[in-house]
């Protein structure tokens, strides 16, 4: 299943490694120096233009997203509910 991250990019659920709330965390120094790292690495990419509410963490790649952590989380969780759903009616389809 894919996760609507914001602008025009979607990513493959099982790629992300984390999603953060980007004020909650940048606070942090070993976050704030993760963050410099990847960003003179060139392996930072803005979602949006608008103001950054969360960053999520990929293998190759962080993403700094205008939408918030609880909605990013909100349509992981949809995601996995569906993708359970698909597995149960699939299942039962072959009792059948």
């Amino acid at each position: 299943m894919y996760i609507h991250i914001g602008g025009d990019i979607t990513l493959p659920s099982d790629k992300i490694i984390g999603i953060f709330d980007i004020e909650k965390t940048s606070v942090n120094k070993d976050v704030n120096d993760y963050l410099m790292k990847l960003q003179k690495q060139g392996r930072i990419y803005y979602v949006s233009y608008d103001m950054p509410k969360s960053f999520i963490v990929t293998k190759d790649y962080v993403y700094i997203s205008n939408v918030s952590v609880f909605t990013l989380k909100r349509r992981f969780a949809d995601n996995e509910i569906r993708t359970e759903k698909k597995k149960g009616a699939k299942y039962r389809t072959n009792l059948i």
